[in-house]
């Protein structure tokens, strides 16, 4: 039977490698695109060198062409070329290659002659499709392995986050007589950094020390990221210093770790040595570079990253585009956020997830759940972040009916369970709305321990509706998961003081006091000409502080004539009237917006970041400043952002 087909200019030269070994020259019958024909031509060389098929078989896998395979595999069978080892091995790895794993076990099966090699393939190909049942029993049934079967195991259940039975086979293997290279150890050290077990993370460490692999650049990386992963930044470090030089890898992963332990100004400072050491950024090292933007709100480093990335082509990358995506939302740029997203028309759960979260922390409600439609219609499946992030938009845009109504689209629709997170966004839905008791039957009833966090959730709820009774109660809860966490006897404090109870007020700093809870104070903050300026409430330090307490006296005064009035009940301290309102003059972030309104043009947006929740007197204050100063300022709490505009915020009712 001869098949017409198309062989591109990769599949001759393949073929043509395999002919000049022998003295050949491709006639022009394969240029004619006949497989068969050139197949025959060469029978002769073929049948005296089956392995010139490897290079047929290779091309289809670069042409991505299964039906050449399975002609290939006909052709192979009646050469007689099926009694070969190494072609068969070869059309074995092609079908997995191809996804195959059925006809490629049973491929397997017919094998007349099958050695460790065929037994290896086949494990790396079902751990490559997450069949790792599979993978185990063929491994069980090898009657010998060596180190590349153990390796292709263990990376397997490392990948797939199996970690704890990745560490049985090290312990297995070790045994068995069977010494780990350094691909075993990598991928040991990458499950011990999934369990954050930082005491199997020290033994493998020993055991590098002693063979002396903790000089190769995998180990070494590795260690590093499992130290780091498991809460030891600075042995992370040490192991970094120690290696005899560094790489773009070693560079990732202390950046990573930086990043990931809230250092990132520290993480800036290490790109930055990283460049100058001669490293050009990878992909890796723009996601977490660009994570670490997000985090300090620095728009001005963010732009300048941006063209980095462009400059390196690492933009092609749907994670860079991700990250950009989330450090302009960040940053307060929802249209810059916008544009990154649309410059790839990749279909991308995780890029549209992250808009849709953009979306959602702007309070921009309604185009995130237009934009999800979007994503179902385009046939992208949605994952437990983009419900996360849609749930977040709905209860931060009084969207409550819709809210619930994702919730239960999540789990009906896309088989997805919730997780502790969009419980937690479930419950300040409710809340908001004053549905108290039915937020607190959704914290009870729940398949998962509370944390905190959703306890303290429904807290803030009782504050905005004043349910004193259930307060005390959810209080009780709260500090019983965690007695140190000095916001949930803040939010205590505040609903005695909204009540003005002040001798119970007392009783909670007691306490804190006798527990050793300090509160977090407020800090904003606010980026000019890439540098940051930093202000504490009723801070002092700042050189302009004179200047800038004169500007808000004046300011407070054209507010007040436009009927500002400054709400007491913000203040947790029982003072007269005239402490009280000095006291909200100089919260952090009417400090850090009164020192942007006076060294910035007044067609400049005004972007502070804030490190705690916006208190109402400074949301309704920022309204007035906005109308009174005709600029638009964009506030970021620990929440969310808020848009003020002409007397007005984005947020509405719902922040």
């Amino acid at each position: 039977m001869l098949f017409a087909l198309k062989i591109s200019t990769t599949f001759l030269q393949s073929l043509r490698v395999g002919m000049l070994m022998h003295g050949q020259v491709i006639p022009s019958k394969a240029h004619q695109c006949r497989i068969t024909e050139a197949f025959k031509t060469f029978s002769s060389e073929v049948y005296s060198d089956p392995s010139l098929v490897s290079h047929l078989l290779k091309s289809c896998i670069q042409l991505n062409s299964l039906s050449l395979v399975q002609q290939l595999h006909s052709l192979i069978i009646t050469s007689g070329c099926s009694s070969t080892r190494f072609v068969t091995n070869h059309l074995l790895n092609t079908y997995l290659k191809f996804g195959q794993s059925q006809t490629a076990h049973s491929l397997f099966d017919v094998m007349p002659k099958k050695n460790i090699m065929s037994y290896n393939i086949l494990i790396g190909g079902f751990v490559q499709s997450g069949d790792l049942d599979t993978a185990r029993k063929v491994f069980d049934e090898m009657p010998e392995r060596n180190i590349a079967t153990w390796n292709a195991l263990i990376a397997g259940f490392t990948d797939f986050e199996c970690n704890e039975e990745a560490l049985r086979l090290l312990s297995e293997m070790h045994v068995l007589g069977f010494y780990p290279d350094e691909f075993t150890l990598g991928s040991v050290l990458r499950g011990c950094a999934g369990l954050k077990s930082l005491t199997s993370g020290q033994q493998v460490h020993a055991y590098a020390v002693k063979t002396g692999a903790q000089v190769n650049v995998i180990v070494g990386s590795s260690l590093a990221h499992m130290y780091i992963k498991s809460g030891s930044l600075s042995e992370g470090e040490k192991v970094i210093k120690s290696m005899p030089f560094h790489t773009v890898v070693a560079f990732n992963t202390l950046i990573t770790g930086r990043v990931q332990s809230g250092s990132s100004e520290e993480a800036l400072n290490q790109y930055y040595i990283m460049k100058m050491s001669g490293f050009k950024p990878d992909k890796i090292t723009f996601v977490s570079i660009l994570s670490s933007c997000s985090q300090l709100a620095t728009l001005g480093q963010g732009q300048q990253i941006h063209a980095e990335s462009i400059k390196s082509g690492a933009t092609s990358s749907v994670s860079v585009l991700s990250s950009l995506v989330s450090m302009y939302s960040r940053c307060g740029c929802i249209q810059d956020s916008l544009k990154a997203f649309s410059e790839t028309k990749i279909p991308d759960t995780v890029l549209w997830s992250s808009m849709i979260a953009a979306y959602g922390f702007h309070g921009m409600g309604k185009k995130a759940l237009d934009l999800f439609n979007l994503m179902e219609k385009e046939k992208l499946e949605p994952n437990n972040v983009t419900f996360l992030s849609l749930l977040y938009a709905c209860s931060h845009c009084g969207l409550k009916d819709k809210g619930i109504e994702i919730f239960h689209l999540m789990k009906e629709k896309y088989k997805l369970e919730p997780q502790l997170e969009h419980y937690t966004c479930l419950v300040d839905l409710l809340g908001r709305f004053g549905h108290l008791e039915e937020a607190e039957n959704v914290i009870r009833t729940m398949p998962m321990k509370a944390d905190s966090i959703i306890w303290k959730t429904l807290l803030s709820a009782c504050r905005i509706y004043k349910n004193a009774d259930m307060a005390k109660r959810i209080g009780q809860e709260v500090i019983k998961v965690n007695p140190n966490d000095s916001a949930s006897y803040i939010l205590l404090s505040n609903i005695q003081a909204s009540a003005k109870k002040w001798e119970n007020v007392s009783d909670f700093r007691k306490e804190m006091r006798d527990r050793g809870v300090k509160k977090e104070p407020g800090v904003s903050w606010f980026e000019m000409k890439n540098e940051v300026h930093q202000f504490c409430m009723s801070d002092k330090s700042h050189k302009d502080s004179k200047k800038i307490d004169l500007y808000l006296k004046k300011l407070t005064l054209k507010m007040k004539l436009l009927g500002y009035k400054p709400d007491m009940g913000s203040v947790l301290h029982d003072m007269d009237l005239e402490e009280k309102e000095d006291d909200l003059v100089h919260h952090s972030e009417k400090l850090a917006i009164a020192f942007a309104l006076m060294n910035t043009p007044d067609c400049v947006p005004i972007r502070v970041m804030k490190n705690l929740r916006v208190c109402n007197d400074c949301h309704v204050a920022i309204k007035y400043i906005s109308a009174i100063k005709k600029r638009e300022i964009i506030v970021r709490d620990a929440s969310r952002f808020h848009h003020f505009k002409e007397g007005e915020c984005s947020c509405g009712d719902y922040w």
